[in-house]
């Protein structure tokens, strides 16, 4: 598979783009235990053109991380084009265009999944900023507005005839929000379609190497993506590509492996966010690590009001030595 000049082996996994997730030592992580492709949190094309400090740190990426993409969001083909071009000074390889964050405070201003209401104006976006770069341009969207509004794949033609070079479809509508089954059916239909040549990013619920394999030659597609079932969990990427590859499970991580992992994305997070702000970002992370650990709550709770870097490393020794 190619998106542009970036090519990928066999049954390429990507990082998927989420807000307050997918900053550097999130990235990094996913990186180091096999993610095929990176994205950053998607950056809102008003704040880039304004030079917003904390949208501008949000596109900073690093050599390791390649391929990367830089992700960005709004709802003026003119500002949108205008901050494609500042996102592409900062040397990624891809830049994608979001159209399908659910939230209230984006769909309900017209941008993200909201443009899955105005297609002629998502057109004249993606027109615009393909026009105004010359790195290749992706997207990311989801089925539709609601059950009863399902266009996408009347949205991928058009998306393709604006000169897109891969598209990710989360199989939900925006209606449904993170709720539901995920409905891959129609992405298989997307992706059998005649008329497409681009590849297709399946996402949503994939959560299981198993699943990964049964998703890809199930519905065909030509990628899959991983987005929540990563969080406190970016070794996920590490257990689904040994399975594709090989056929065969990797063993999990112990605890003790978990917890030195656990560690380094700490020191990591710290390294990019500083203290105190690097252990709290953690939290997220923390609130999602160690499944499936009996009698684990009080714990948790624990850990997710700690603020010192002593604290957490003490206390994730202390749980290595209780279970």
């Amino acid at each position: 598979m190619k998106i542009g000049t970036v090519e990928f082996k066999k049954y390429p996994v990507f990082a998927a783009p989420m807000e307050d997730v997918s900053e550097p030592s999130f990235r990094y992580m996913c990186k180091k235990h096999g993610a095929d492709m990176l994205y950053t949190e998607f950056a809102s094309c008003d704040a880039i053109i304004r030079n917003v400090n904390k949208t501008a740190k949000k596109m900073i990426t690093f050599e390791y991380e390649r391929p990367v993409a830089v992700q960005i969001f709004g709802r003026d083909p003119q500002t949108m084009a205008e901050a494609a071009i500042i996102a592409v000074e900062t040397k990624p390889d891809i830049l994608d265009i979001n159209f399908g964050c659910p939230v209230k405070k984006i769909a309900g201003k017209g941008a993200g999944s909201g443009l899955l209401r105005n297609l002629p104006l998502m057109k004249e976006i993606t027109d615009a900023v393909v026009k105004a770069v010359n790195i290749p341009v992706t997207a990311k969207t989801r089925l539709g507005w609601d059950e009863n509004d399902k266009p996408i794949e009347y949205v991928t033609e058009m998306l393709q005839d604006c000169g897109i070079q891969a598209l990710t479809i989360h199989g939900r509508t925006r209606a449904q929000m993170y709720t539901g089954e995920a409905d891959w059916t129609l992405i298989g239909d997307v992706k059998n379609n005649a008329r497409i040549h681009i590849p297709i990013i399946g996402n949503g619920d994939i959560d299981s190497a198993e699943k990964a394999k049964l998703y890809f030659d199930r519905y065909g597609v030509d990628a899959i993506m991983i987005g929540r079932a990563s969080i406190g969990n970016p070794w996920i990427f590490r257990d689904v590509k040994h399975f594709l590859n090989t056929g065969e499970h990797i063993a999990p991580f112990t605890l003790l492996e978990q917890i030195e992992e656990l560690k380094e994305f700490t020191l990591k997070s710290i390294e990019f966010k500083g203290l105190p702000g690097g252990v709290i970002h953690m939290r997220r992370q923390f609130a999602r690590s160690f499944r499936g650990l009996e009698n684990f709550k009080e714990t948790r709770v624990k850990l997710l009001n700690l603020e010192t870097l002593e604290d957490v490393m003490s206390l994730l020794d202390e749980i290595g030595r209780l279970y």
